[in-house]
């Protein structure tokens, strides 16, 4: 199968990153694909003096792209004055939407959508990696690619990511290791599915920020996903604040000493979710008590919120499948957040620990724990760099090990 490539680029205020962008495209060793790009802005930024820089990034953005005519490149102009968002339709959110929404249009079935980023550098055999991957692998709805952040050489930015990437690593990892079906990094510029498969879901929905974290979610509803690939994407490390929430923000917040919102969620609370997924087979036929119980009670606001499921699902299969849908990454993630500061003993004890549980599950990850937990500063530059790594490893071997089922 040599399927067309639709690789789908939300823009705003990348024009500096787009030649090395462009660059890797025309290196990549599958050239059958075509590249759609939504430049976008509100088009009230035409009148504020402190946005018209961004304004004329994005102006310059659509020349550059436009000049490149070596390339199959569909422009979304929604940056233009007269042409960008109004209200409340607007955001990166849109601006994938238009763009993968139109691959939709424009494609075959077995044709791919490819979700890419500006900041990120993609290996000459990315494109062709990810034919291999959906000709080889067919029982999954959609891929999402490992991935590593580049560093930058300025300390601030680094110490940064290197933290948020712990964060995303050991959640992860966690979420591995009771086998949750939700158990994904959420990275828009390493998103890939059929033309067909996005159908079926009726496009991406256009949040303003995590539309990727709920594509990821919606289509593993539907089907496995596939996390696997030789190939990693590397996406920038950069202090960001054009969405509410993800790795910019993330960067930027943590600067400033505060890593509430990222914490490193302690083990149990992992074990909690395991139960709760381990109990939905007797639910099928009565009411039963497990860890998270009372908390969806309350999120659902239902004091018997499985009746309608038992109703709706009458083959304990089916009423599994409806739980695991209820309970889907989301409310994991709403709960871990809710119950933390119960079991929290402070951010590098809190590692500590899962470091721990990491190492009594991995023989080879507990060999790297012995030394590692005999230093003093465990989120110091050295430490963190090192520490990224071989969670980065661990995550990269137990996704290996998914795939092969």
């Amino acid at each position: 199968m040599n399927p067309i490539l639709y690789i789908c680029l939300p823009v705003l205020n990348e024009y500096e990153n787009l030649p090395d962008l462009l660059k890797s495209f025309r290196l990549q060793s599958y050239q059958n694909f075509k590249l759609i790009v939504c430049v976008n802005q509100a088009d009230e930024w035409w009148k504020h003096d402190d946005k018209l820089e961004i304004c004329y990034d994005n102006a310059n953005s659509i020349k550059f792209l436009e000049e490149s005519s070596d390339l199959d490149i569909h422009i979304i102009d929604r940056s233009s004055i007269g042409k960008g968002w109004i209200g409340k339709k607007k955001g990166v959110g849109w601006a994938r939407k238009l763009s993968m929404d139109l691959a939709a249009e424009l494609g075959e079935k077995k044709d791919l959508i490819i979700s890419v980023d500006a900041d990120t550098y993609y290996p000459p055999n990315y494109f062709e990696s990810l034919i291999s991957i959906f000709n080889n692998t067919q029982s999954f709805s959609a891929h999402s690619n490992p991935y590593y952040h580049k560093l930058t050489a300025r300390q601030e930015e680094d110490m940064a990511i290197l933290r948020y990437e712990l964060y995303m690593r050991v959640y992860a990892i966690n979420m591995l290791l009771i086998s949750n079906p939700y158990a994904f990094s959420a990275i828009g510029s390493g998103m890939a599915t059929t033309v067909e498969n996005y159908t079926k879901i009726g496009g991406i929905s256009p949040k303003s920020s995590g539309e990727d974290f709920y594509f990821l979610q919606h289509m593993r509803k539907m089907a496995p996903l596939h996390q696997y690939n030789e190939v990693k994407i590397y996406p920038q490390a950069r202090f960001s604040d054009r969405v509410n929430f993800g790795t910019g923000p993330a960067m930027i917040k943590g600067n400033t000493g505060d890593w509430s919102s990222y914490p490193f969620y302690p083990p149990p609370l992992f074990q909690h979710v395991k139960q709760t997924y381990d109990a939905f087979s007797q639910l099928f036929s009565k009411n039963i008590d497990f860890p998270m119980s009372g908390f969806l009670k309350k999120q659902l606001k239902k004091e018997e919120p499985w009746a309608p499921l038992r109703k709706n699902n009458k083959k304990e299969a089916k009423f599994i499948r409806a739980c695991e849908e209820l309970v889907d990454g989301l409310r994991i993630l709403q709960y871990l957040k809710e119950n933390h500061d119960s079991y929290s003993k402070g951010d590098i004890e809190d590692l500590m620990v899962n470091l721990k549980w990491f190492a009594e599950n991995d023989k080879e990850f507990a060999c790297f724990y012995l030394d590692f937990s005999k230093t003093d500063e465990p989120l110091n530059m050295d430490n963190m760099s090192i520490l990224r790594d071989e969670l980065t490893k661990l995550e990269y071997k137990y996704r290996r090990i998914q795939s092969l089922f």
